[in-house]
């Protein structure tokens, strides 16, 4: 819509049912994704391709199933990793609040997090092209579906990874484990971190798994202390830090020689950083990278606040080692990604 908030539909806010084909909008879609070929990203992202269907629109890469509806379930993805021939991405399933009276024009309640896994698309085997240095697969968006591939062109199918009859692996009241990938050469374990809501402040965990078995729940470990110290038990988790609305993302920097996280700080418009000689730590205390001072609107907002979160580094997009390093974020009146470059020293 044009001179509106997109979070209205006739002059009234949206509620929690899918607005597909309400109020000039085609289609609502929860998660999908795209092919970024290696580049840096001081000139903007560029000849990607979108993930489509054989009829050329996006594709949903973890559909509803089963007695899961539209205008009530929701699946968000959170980051990815590619791993031999597969990825395997990470979730968040939400259900939507009916009649929600808070600040914000929508409401959920978390239901738990997940895993699902799909074939690398035929065009990244071999050169691996997607899976970045880090080996991990990041999504960028864009606006502009015409930039896609042929409709269907290797496109893979997701399917969600069970255990014991449930896709929900980590539960609501347990860390959201897959919000950042970490993988290290040599090192027999992918690092695997999640954040959890304690007491109205989000706090970030760690688990470690096998590389063979990263999706078996039973193989995973949990950070229980120092040295480091590791348990089979999630109840056994320790805190690395907090202060993040759900998201980080976590890399190595060879330019500072450290582990680098990067988050939003609580719902500030910061965007901060922290260091660590290890990925379980000891991390420093946040540095500011980036200031989000919103743009002005040509109309009035109709809820409270500006709702600014998400931010996060891309390490693959980095030309020189970490020096130059590129951050995204989401405001949510304008709901798409900002690409911001920062030097560090």
């Amino acid at each position: 819509p044009q001179g509106c908030s997109p979070w209205t539909i006739e002059g009234k806010l949206v509620d929690h049912r899918d607005m597909s084909g309400r109020g000039g909008y085609q289609r609502m879609i929860n998660n999908t994704g795209l092919i970024l070929p290696p580049q840096a990203g001081r000139d903007g992202l560029h000849d990607y391709r979108y993930l489509t269907n054989a009829d050329g629109s996006l594709q949903n890469l973890i559909p509803l199933e089963g007695n899961e509806h539209p205008d009530h379930d929701r699946i968000w993805c959170q980051h990815g990793i590619a791993l031999h021939d597969r990825i395997i991405l990470s979730f968040i399933q939400v259900r939507m609040i009916e009649g929600y009276t808070g600040p914000m024009p929508i409401g959920f309640e978390i239901v738990g997090s997940g895993l699902a896994t799909g074939p690398l698309p035929q065009c990244l085997l071999g050169s691996r092209a997607g899976a970045g240095r880090q080996g991990s697969a990041s999504g960028a968006a864009a606006s502009d579906p015409s930039t896609a591939g042929a409709a269907g062109e290797n496109t893979p199918t997701f399917r969600r990874v069970f255990h014991r009859g449930t896709h929900i692996l980590w539960r609501a009241e347990q860390p959201h484990f897959g919000v950042a990938f970490l993988r290290r050469p040599d090192d027999p374990f992918v690092y695997v971190y999640g954040t959890v809501d304690r007491n109205g402040r989000q706090r970030a965990c760690l688990a470690r798994v096998p590389h063979e078995q990263i999706c078996e729940l039973s193989a995973y470990e949990y950070l229980a202390g120092d040295s480091p110290r590791w348990s089979r038990s999630i109840d056994d988790c320790v805190v690395l830090f907090d202060g993040m609305p759900s998201e980080i993302s976590v890399s190595f920097n060879h330019h500072l020689r450290a582990y680098l996280a990067v988050h939003s700080l609580d719902l500030t418009g910061q965007i901060v950083a922290r260091t660590a000689p290890e990925p379980w730590g000891p991390w420093s205390d946040p540095v500011l990278l980036w200031q989000v001072r919103p743009s002005i609107l040509p109309y009035q907002l109709p809820y409270p606040f500006r709702l600014i979160y998400a931010g996060k580094e891309h390490p693959q997009l980095s030309p020189d080692g970490g020096q130059t390093i590129y951050l995204t974020y989401i405001e949510f009146e304008e709901y798409f990604p900002h690409l911001i470059e920062v030097v560090l020293a």
